[in-house]
This record gives C-alpha cells, sequence and structure tokens, in this order.
C-alpha cells in the first residue's frame, strides 16, 4: 500500500512492495529518509529541490514524486530507450516501457524503473525484494 508524505509544494510517495531496500534513499539525505525513524521520510528535513533529486535516484521506482498542484499519474507511454542491467550482487534492473506477463497470464505495464530478482528469494517474483541482501546473493 502505497504512502504519500506532503510538503507545501511537492508529495513524495512510497510504495513498499516495489522498495529493493538499496539504501540509496537515505544515502546522503539522513535527515528526510531515516529508516531508524517513524515516520521514515521526514519531509521538513530538506529543501523541496533536494529531495526532488536524491527522489530521482531510486532504482526501483518505489518513490516518485509530484507538484501538488500537478496530477499524480504517470503518463501511458513514456518514450524511452530500454535498458537492462544486472547490478552487482543485486537485482537486473529494467529502464524503460515493458509489459510483463506473469505464470497466469495477466499483464502488467511499467515504465521508467523495474528491478527483477536474480537470487531467487524473492518473496514478489518476478520483482525483487531485497532478499539478495540477506541471503548472500553474490555476482
Amino acid at each position: 500500500m502505497e504512502k504519500h508524505y506532503a510538503k507545501d509544494d511537492v508529495t513524495v510517495v512510497w510504495k513498499p512492495d516495489v522498495c529493493i531496500h538499496s539504501t540509496i534513499c537515505w544515502k546522503n539525505l539522513l535527515e528526510v529518509f531515516n529508516p531508524r525513524q517513524r515516520p521514515w521520510i521526514d519531509m521538513d528535513g530538506a529543501d523541496t529541490q533536494a529531495i526532488i533529486e536524491q527522489v530521482e535516484k531510486c532504482p526501483s521506482g518505489a518513490l516518485t514524486w509530484f507538484r501538488n498542484n500537478e496530477q499524480a499519474t504517470l503518463p501511458e507511454h513514456i518514450d524511452v530507450e530500454t535498458i537492462v542491467e544486472a547490478t552487482p550482487n543485486g537485482p537486473l534492473m529494467v529502464y524503460g516501457n515493458i509489459r510483463i506477463k506473469d505464470s497466469q497470464g495477466n499483464e502488467t505495464v511499467k515504465h521508467k524503473v523495474t528491478a527483477f530478482c536474480r537470487c531467487g528469494g524473492s518473496a514478489n517474483k518476478p520483482y525483487c525484494d531485497g532478499s539478495h541482501k540477506k541471503n548472500g546473493f553474490t555476482d
């Protein structure tokens, strides 16, 4: 279930079921993204631009943002080249537009960034849930 954290002009959206726990969000901006505090996102910890720049580094797309005076939806299609990257000791990252079909034939369309499990330990297959860190996956 996604959570919204608002500040004057911007809202950060966190989708915990998409999060791969890369820890990139809180590196260099611990005053906003602090996993040891509740709530773990404090929008008063930095200025809007710093928060936006940090959210855009999220490799899984679990963190996104929108301006409060704009609609918080993604376009139907984003024109980008699709790139596949095997991250060291981590997930298979797919950047761009993809259509995923599960074993029952259900389709999901993803834009931007999607993280797929490479270690076999995810409880949310085919997506990465960060299990590679717990099970010591290396590659």
